[in-house]
């Protein structure tokens, strides 16, 4: 049951010094303060992240070429390469449960144009089959097709970025023209939403149709990027050495032994380190903070023995009085855990604001490399139950000291 004559006389004892009080609290609201901040701030450079890759296939790999490190077949060393249409197909048939998904970009930048608006942009080739690399969301229109590859289409799927420059206040972009470099495409499809892309920026992407790309920028047959994604059930990472080695196969001018001239990046083992770093700045986050919430309980711990120190001749009344000694660790500890609780709760309610109002500021600059900073309530929760049996464990060795001493001996204390 509530005592309201306990807390009362707590509340007189705290007031007699309340710098003190003040001071010996504050240790306990930095540390729990420090800990919410930080676990909040953590928690929010890693949901931009992940809200940066959200858009993209995790058990995917993406190979390009490079210069050859070994002579062969009549090349010099240092020989540059290509992809081909040709390895896309053999891929296919080699492999058809992946997902290979053949791209080009134009690297020699340049702009897109309607009526008298501009957008800067990057152009780049593609297949139907991305959607299952590259997670779209269509806003309107549709995404190019396979008779858009045959028929060498020119038209085109816009990012959002795009979107805007060439048509703002939400005019209607399909059915549209829009130029690249002196030629016309139509505008199909457009689609929103934010991440990285693979190999360029998709805010500011205008997609073509693979086919046409290829012919439009006097491509050849000369593929710029191979994205080889696996379905849920197959490691990416299991086929990723062969896939490889059966391309290097197919050129005669690579040996099969030349690792650097097919360079590549395993995103899920991108993902996994990415992963493993986030846990390792958790675990040095909460060290930190644990850490400096228990330099601020001892404290609390050293002022409650103070406290007992000066309140011996108190106590030894008390006692004389009847006072049992569970009534005196009552109240000593009950005093340690109010002192420890309340300034932990206003902690981690400035930590909780603080990180409200982080988000709410980086969310209207558009900022998306730090999203919802904050912690679970059962982080929250934890928090408080540790400050309490942190309390308890202040206050326990001062009321023990406290029982210790005898009535009569408290009495004559001076």
């Amino acid at each position: 049951m509530f005592d309201r004559e306990l807390y009362k006389e707590i509340w007189q004892a705290i007031s007699k010094n309340r710098t003190r009080s003040v001071l010996t609290a504050f240790g306990v609201f930095w540390g729990l303060f420090m800990l919410i901040t930080l676990a909040g701030a953590g928690n929010g450079l890693q949901n931009g992240v992940e809200a940066q890759y959200s858009n993209v296939a995790k058990n995917t790999t993406i190979m390009w070429t490079n210069n050859t490190s070994i002579p062969y077949g009549g090349f010099k060393r240092n020989h540059w390469w290509n992809f081909k249409n040709s390895d896309v197909e053999a891929l296919n048939k080699q492999y058809p449960e992946l997902y290979v998904v053949p791209r080009i970009r134009n690297y020699r930048g340049g702009g897109a144009t309607y009526n008298l608006r501009s957008s800067d942009c990057t152009v780049v080739g593609e297949y139907p089959v991305t959607t299952n690399v590259e997670y779209l969301k269509m806003e309107c229109g549709r995404y190019i097709n396979e008779m858009d590859i045959r028929e060498r289409r020119k038209v085109c799927v816009i990012g959002p970025r795009v979107r805007d420059d060439l048509f703002p206040n939400g005019e209607d972009p399909i059915g549209k023209y829009i130029c690249l470099s002196g030629v016309y495409y139509k505008v199909v499809g457009a689609y929103g939403g934010k991440g990285i892309g693979i190999g360029f920026n998709p805010q500011y992407a205008v997609r073509l149709p693979f086919s046409t790309m290829q012919q439009a920028y006097n491509m050849g047959d000369n593929v710029g990027m191979l994205v080889i994604g696996a379905p849920a059930n197959r490691n990416i990472g299991d086929v990723e050495e062969e896939v490889m080695r059966f391309i290097r196969s197919r050129h005669k001018d690579v040996s099969p032994d030349d690792n650097e001239a097919l360079q590549h990046v395993n995103l899920s083992k991108q993902f996994a380190q990415i992963s493993n770093l986030f846990m390792g700045v958790d675990l040095l986050i909460w060290l930190v903070g644990i850490g400096t919430l228990l330099a601020g309980v001892i404290g609390i711990s050293n002022i409650m023995l103070v406290i007992v120190k000066e309140r011996t001749q108190e106590i030894g009344i008390k006692r004389a009085i009847g006072a049992t000694p569970a009534s005196v660790i009552r109240q000593i500890i009950t005093e340690s855990v109010l002192l420890t609780v309340v300034a932990g709760y206003l902690g981690l309610v400035l930590g909780v604001l603080i990180n409200e109002a982080l988000g709410v500021i980086l969310s209207s600059s558009g900022d998306s490399a730090f999203l919802n900073p904050g912690i679970n309530l059962s982080v929250g929760l934890l928090c408080l139950a540790i400050l309490v049996v942190a309390g308890a464990a202040a206050g326990l060795l001062p009321a023990l000291r406290a029982v210790k001493i005898k009535p009569i001996d408290a009495i004559r204390e001076e």
